[in-house]
């Protein structure tokens, strides 16, 4: 890979063409899409290539010096030679030579889904927010315009119910920046040493605030060791798992254990609720999934973030259930990060 695409931070295919509109350099997600070698790719035509055909079905790369702003910010056809056709957003800039002229383009391509993807991640989450900042305003307006006829039980309960949905619209706006960071590869974690149990025990208590029903019993070995990590992030995965299992499952008899082996721990979140469908099972994890029906709603979006966080940590995130007997899930992570994390 030629140091070109060093400087291009996408997370999509990438193709370099030169000014007589030939491939000089592609990243591995240009070599995925196009569905063919780097070695078939570099000093083939990009008209051939990677044919990328407007809404009124004309070729994008012109005949004479390729220009960037044909390209820049568009929906073509992308029929790569021997596969189906299927819509792709492009981006496009300059490419200069070392005399500072221009000479060719740099060309991102991103399937059309991912930018719909973008689209619903923004929907879902604007569509939870609206909720708690609903209340929010409501209840301010309340202790604002009617503060001296309210009995100070009634103020303490709008105050907590403000802090409460204040720390939901917190807690939303730290999923979309995290989905955004773990998308592009730019999530940075600030590793402490961190003592799991007390963690888990303090996530735990903060959901029955919301639950009062929740019980939950905590198993875990004498020799737990702390482990360097994250505490934010490993506090939102707990969160979501716990509250996961009061929500879908049953507030009662949850189950927070962990074990040690082989330089890593495991915490595991468990319920006796209803379980979930073989058929739903390998499908949680994935963006946007809910399953069950005449459930809570949500973003479908807690599941995908947390499998992220942890596999950032050089961990796992894994889910095993019997309908009937209710869910357990997992998260491994290691003690010390590898020596390149």
């Amino acid at each position: 890979m030629s140091g070109e695409l060093q400087h291009v931070l996408l997370p999509d295919a990438v193709v370099v063409v030169d000014g007589l509109g030939v491939v000089v350099d592609v990243n591995d997600l240009a070599v995925d899409l196009l569905g063919r070698g780097r070695e078939l790719l570099i000093g083939s035509e990009a008209a051939v290539v990677v044919p990328l055909q407007s809404t009124t079905g004309r070729s994008a790369w012109t005949r004479g010096p390729v220009d960037a702003a044909q390209l820049h910010l568009r929906t073509f056809l992308l029929h790569p030679p021997g596969h189906e056709a299927f819509p792709v957003q492009a981006a496009a800039i300059a490419r200069s030579t070392n005399n500072g002229n221009a000479d060719g383009v740099i060309v991102s391509l991103r399937r059309e889904r991912q930018a719909a993807d973008a689209m619903e991640v923004v929907a879902t989450v604007s569509h939870e927010l609206r909720s708690p900042l609903t209340a929010v305003k409501g209840y301010t307006s309340l202790l604002l315009n009617r503060w001296g006829r309210l009995g100070d039980d009634q103020k303490r309960f709008m105050l907590e119910q403000v802090h409460h949905d204040a720390d939901r619209v917190t807690r939303l706006v730290t999923e979309l920046l995290d989905i955004s960071r773990l998308e592009t590869g730019r999530l940075t974690l600030h590793r402490q040493r961190v003592d799991l149990v007390e963690l888990a025990r303090s996530v735990v208590a903060k959901v029955r605030l919301e639950y009062p029903d929740l019980t939950c019993t905590f198993e875990f070995p004498d020799d737990f060791p702390p482990v360097l990590c994250d505490p934010d992030k490993i506090e939102q995965v707990l969160t979501n798992l716990v509250e996961n299992a009061v929500k879908y499952a049953s507030p009662v008899g949850l189950a927070v254990r962990g074990k040690v082996a082989d330089g890593h721990v495991t915490v595991s979140v468990g319920d006796h609720g209803e379980g979930i469908p073989a058929e739903d099972l390998p499908r949680i994890f994935e963006r946007f999934f809910r399953a069950g029906h005449n459930k809570p709603s949500g973003t479908g979006l807690g599941l995908w973030i947390s499998r992220g966080l942890v596999e950032a940590h050089g961990g796992r995130l894994t889910a095993e259930s019997t309908v009937g007997r209710g869910s357990t899930f997992r998260f491994e992570l290691p003690i010390r990060p590898p020596a390149s994390s």
